[in-house]
Formats: C-alpha cells, structure tokens, sequence
C-alpha cells in the first residue's frame, strides 16, 4: 500500500506508554466475539471488566530495543493513514446517502488497555468498543499475523482495521444494535450465526473500504489485494478451530469460515456497492 507521506488521522488515541490494569477480557483474533461480548453485557448492566482472562500471561509487555521501537511508530504511522483513509472513504459514502458519517478513535497500546467496554489485554485482538466508538489495537499483533498466522503484508493489517472500522459502521447504522437484540432473544448456536452474518458484513465492508480508496487515492499495489485475501482466510473460524482442536465444529463458528471470509471481502472489494452487502439475506 503507497501510504509513505500521505495524510495520517488525527484521531488516534497514543497509549503505547501506558499500562492497563484490572482484569482482561477473553482471546481472540482480530477482535473475534469481544464486540458482541460487549454489547451484551452493556446491555445486561454488566461490568465486562470482571470476565476472567483467557490468555493468561501473554499480554505482557516486554521491553522494546530501539530498532523495535522504530518498528512500532512505523506501523502506527501505517495505521494512522488507513485510518485517514477510512474516514475519507466512509464520509464520502454516508454523504452520497444523505447522511453524515462519525469519525471513531483508534486508541494504540501495549499490553493491557481500558476501553469504555471494560479492561481488555493485547491477547484480546484488535476489538471495536461500541460504547467509546473506539477501536482498539496493539501493534504487536501485526506481527502475530506475519508469524502465527502466516499473514503477512502491510495490506493484511490494513484489512483489520478496516474490517474493525467496519463494526463501527455497523453501529451507526443500526445494525449492531439489531444483532445484539436478536442475539439477546436467541438459542447460543442461532446467537453465533448472527454473530457470523455480523461480522462477514464487516469483511464486506473492508473489501468495499479497499475499492473506494483505491478510486480516491490510488494507493493500492500490486499484491494487496491477496494479502487481505490471505488474511481473511487465516483466522476463518474452520481454520483456527481444526488448528486449536483438531476438530470443526459449525455451531460454535462466530465470525465465518475462511471461504466465507474470503468471499464477503471480495464482493466488497469487486462491487464496491454498499447495496451487495446484505450478509443477512444471504445464503454464503
């Protein structure tokens, strides 16, 4: 992706120095189930923070040497300009539907955070908090993608927070809140398929992210594309559950197949038509 000197948002929340306390909130990758948590149990009238930690021990933070300090400015940098590109593309398309889009923050940190959804760890993935509209992201997790899950790329970081500002949009339009109703009211399993129609629309939504930008900025190289590609199709719940267990278990899928994944992101990207993203009707 050419983002090298091009405008950065100013609306990027710096923690990187700072430490998290408390409890964190359970694993995940690329935010997982942790919005869905939230809204739950913000609805509930109850304190996420007190969800046990999943992971224990692997949300310290180690100390950084000076290379890899330069290392994590360079991708908050990076983020910082698909975040740009994100409100440039998102003001655009609420405005030619009548409507005016809000900007989210993106709050970088290191280790463990406090969102407005409760404290959260660096094992947590990136998450979306619906109740600060904030996105949430250690950087450390560009290189859980490059090395855990073989999903390397500039692009493939691009396409988690796009999928991630994806969330947001869905909160302001109502969907969210929508899906949390019914989730509310439904049997776990019909709770997870929801939860999957959720979060392939936010595929959908980064591939039509990725259209746009390209359109308005010509920023995309050769390769990115496939390396978001990728990137969907390593964290397909079929994928991590037969890695994590050995077995593929339907029912409890939250987020999508890798097919799936791949497919919504796709269609997002090739239409670029906010109309084609009906992941709820749809029978894929």
């Amino acid at each position: 992706m050419k983002w090298i000197g091009r405008r950065s948002s100013s609306n990027v929340e710096d923690r990187r120095g700072m430490s998290g306390t408390g409890l964190a909130v359970g694993g995940g990758i690329g935010g997982l189930i942790i919005y869905l948590i939230f809204s739950l149990l913000s609805g509930n009238g109850i304190d996420p923070s007190q969800i046990p930690d999943l992971n224990p021990g692997q949300s310290s933070s180690a100390p950084m040497s000076e290379e890899q300090k330069a290392e994590d400015d360079q991708r908050a940098n990076f983020v910082g300009v698909v975040l740009a590109d994100t409100e440039d593309v998102w003001s655009k398309i609420f405005a030619d539907n009548g409507s005016q889009y809000r900007k989210p923050t993106l709050v970088l940190f290191r280790g463990r955070v406090q969102s407005g959804c409760g404290n959260a760890s660096a094992a947590s993935g990136p998450f979306y908090c619906p109740l600060d509209e904030k996105l949430y992201i250690d950087l450390s997790f560009y290189e859980e993608l490059q090395e855990r899950f073989k999903a390397p790329g500039d692009f493939a970081m691009a396409y988690v927070v796009a999928h991630e500002v994806g969330h947001h949009v869905q909160k302001l339009m109502g969907t969210a809140e929508k899906v949390t109703r019914i989730r509310q009211q439904s049997s776990e399993a019909e709770g997870n398929r929801y939860s999957v129609m959720l979060e392939l629309q936010a595929d959908f939504y980064a591939g039509l992210w990725a259209n746009h930008a390209q359109k308005m900025f010509s920023s995309l190289e050769e390769g990115d594309i496939a390396e978001a590609l990728n990137a969907a199709n390593a964290i397909g719940d079929d994928r991590l559950q037969k890695q994590a267990t050995g077995e593929v278990v339907p029912d409890a899928f939250t987020h999508g197949t890798s097919q799936q994944r791949m497919y919504w992101f796709k269609k997002g990207y090739e239409t670029g038509d906010i109309r084609q993203g009906d992941t709820f009707s749809s029978e894929r």
